[in-house]
């Protein structure tokens, strides 16, 4: 149990250390980034008016009908295109991207990938 607290300390450390840099505005809201051990959960936050403007995840109705997903890399993707069409109807094209502490690799990549497919620009 040691490890593992270890380990997520420094996981809050890099969050911490990423979000002094990274405030989503009006013009170009936060785009984040949460990975759990079975899900991936992504949305768009205006921090001025501490808003959310679009979500999605893993666990979607939308999502629902893809799976099984062939990968957890794969349904990554399918969040970050489902968020930036949500974001899109929302008349939200630029984001800051906040990978919320997890290194940019994998899933969170994915997810990054996913929307820039969609229009979403950062």
């Amino acid at each position: 149990m040691g490890a593992l607290s270890k380990r997520k300390e420094a996981h809050l450390k890099r969050k911490r250390r990423v979000r002094k840099r990274i405030f989503g505005t009006e013009d170009r809201p936060r785009l984040t980034v949460f990975r759990s051990a079975r899900h991936i959960y992504a949305q768009v936050v205006d921090d001025t008016m501490r808003h959310t403007l679009a979500a999605a995840s893993t666990l979607d109705k939308e999502l629902r009908e893809h799976q099984p997903f062939k990968s957890k890399i794969e349904a990554a993707r399918l969040v970050g295109k489902l968020v930036a069409k949500r974001a899109m109807e929302k008349r939200v094209s630029k984001v800051v991207f906040d990978r919320s502490g997890f290194l940019y690799h994998g899933r969170v990549r994915a997810v990054s990938t996913g929307a820039r497919e969609q229009g979403l620009n950062f």
